[in-house]
């Protein structure tokens, strides 16, 4: 039985301690800190959005009085997850087509749809509609590349998401830019007007390294020097993409982009499916934050990332979900799970990625990822107050031995109970509070009957691309 949350707003446990804003109160803290401390009863105090103690009930109960407390006794208390790898918009293609190989996949149905229905107004529905998913299911944190990134870094401020949001740079016309210069334009003035926002984190994406020249890679490294913006881009996706850079560079992609100058402890790499133990090593001494998608690289067929090396080797690896289009969700719970999993069948050895190695990827492993492990991540003292409260007294969870074995194999997103970000509360007692969930959906199902419409003729013409112009180029989308 789900035991819901009680919040008071004139509430203090000790007359003349210290005020803070917000008190998560009783809970069992799963800190994700150096000693991955668990705190059976435990408490944190927050004020100005950010941590400040984190102890036992009665030392925080003994310290600190709040303007609000919430009581979260018999739920567990953990850092918010980090979606390390999301293109939001796309929430709006989700089952558009499925079971199809990459190539076809992308031609007949994704360029297509893309070409025919991106605009400001497409993005910033779809980013409304994947925001509400990922706060139902604890992501407090994503990190995004797409079109009009400028649109959804204004409806995730709104929302009260922390996001390192990525606009797309490539070397052909798409919806928001029609030139590279154009694209470069909008993506340093995006940069500069989103810069030192507490929330947003702007970040320029350049899609990959077989869709982006070398000259206009190396634009990138640039212009991520002159404004310290991070920089995402997928890499190593596929053994195609591997086979085709290293026959026209002399190198596999990782080696091509740091021969290049590209890489750098500011850029997040997608993917990295195919790639060996050397370049492992390259990454690991470059600082490149990584990112594994293992449910959009199984359903695509893509192959299976070497993660257990890149543990050992102590890889900044996070976890991401991609795109809804190719997943088809963004429930970071099933990510986690699936990780702990994968590799274990993959290897035929259970003991490899273990449920807490798998949860320290959806939390400070993944802040590790984004390059912002000294601000989230963990619940930890002067860190963002980014917490997710999470009922631990369901069927499925019931009875209870090992919290990280818990927290893996058993939770599912419907367990989630109330999320604060920036200590605000966005979502109490599964009620979103900063979006509108009725209106979000009647909103999608408009655009679901544009976006059937606009393929009708192309669909039905097998073979042909019929793109209006936006993707000629045969890449993988962004």
């Amino acid at each position: 039985m789900t035991t819901p949350l009680k919040s008071s707003a004139q509430r203090s446990q000790k007359a003349g301690g210290a005020s803070v804003d917000v008190i998560v109160r009783g809970g069992k803290v799963v800190t994700m800190d150096k000693d991955r401390r668990v705190i059976d009863d435990g408490s944190v105090a927050i004020k100005g959005g950010r941590i400040v103690a984190v102890g036992s009930l009665a030392e925080i109960d003994k310290n600190y009085s709040a303007r609000e407390t919430i009581d979260a006794r018999g739920h567990v208390v953990i850092p918010g997850l980090i979606n390390g790898h999301t293109h939001v918009p796309m929430t709006l293609f989700r089952g558009l087509a499925d079971d199809l190989d990459l190539q076809e996949w992308l031609t007949k149905y994704i360029f297509p749809a893309e070409a025919k229905n991106v605009t400001e107004e497409f993005v910033r529905v779809g980013t409304r509609l994947g925001l509400a998913e990922m706060i139902r299911g604890g992501t407090t944190t994503y990190c995004d590349m797409y079109y009009f990134e400028d649109a959804i870094a204004d409806e995730t401020q709104k929302a009260g998401v922390r996001g390192v949001l990525g606009e797309t740079v490539i070397d052909f016309p798409v919806a928001d830019n029609k030139t590279w210069p154009e694209a470069m334009a909008y993506a340093e003035k995006f940069v500069r007007k989103w810069k030192g926002n507490p929330l947003i984190t702007p970040a320029i994406a350049p899609h990959a390294p077989y869709t982006v020249s070398e000259e206009h890679l190396k634009q990138v490294r640039a212009l991520s020097d002159k404004t310290g913006a991070p920089v995402v881009i997928h890499v190593s996706e596929t053994r195609k993409e591997v086979e085709d850079i290293t026959k026209q560079k002399g190198a596999s992609p990782v080696d091509y982009l740091a021969r290049i100058g590209f890489l750098s402890n500011r850029v997040i790499a997608a993917h990295l499916v195919h790639i060996s133990p050397e370049e492992i090593t390259v990454l690991k001494r470059l600082g490149v934050g990584c990112v594994h998608n293992p449910q959009s690289n199984m359903k695509l067929a893509s192959g299976v990332a070497p993660v257990p090396q890149m543990l050992q080797a102590d890889l900044d690896l996070g976890l991401g979900t991609d795109g809804a289009a190719s997943n088809n969700d963004l429930n970071m719970w099933e990510e986690v799970d699936t990780t702990a999993k994968l590799h274990k069948v993959f290897t035929m050895d259970p003991k490899v990625v273990s449920a807490q190695q798998a949860f320290e990827m959806a939390t400070i492993r993944g802040a590790r990822a984004l390059h912002l492990e000294k601000e989230i991540g963990s619940i930890e003292k002067g860190k963002r107050a980014d917490i997710v409260i999470v009922d631990l007294d369901d069927l499925n969870q019931t009875p209870f031995y090992n919290i990280y074995s818990e927290l893996v194999y058993a939770t599912k997103a419907g367990d989630v109970r109330t999320v604060i970000v920036e200590g605000r509360v966005i979502m109490r007692d599964r009620d979103l509070l900063t979006l509108d969930e009725k209106d979000i959906k009647a909103r999608a199902r408009v655009f679901r009957e544009q976006i059937i419409k606009s393929l009708a003729p192309s669909t039905t013409q097998t073979g042909k691309n019929r793109t209006g112009g936006l993707a000629q180029s045969p890449s993988k989308r962004p």
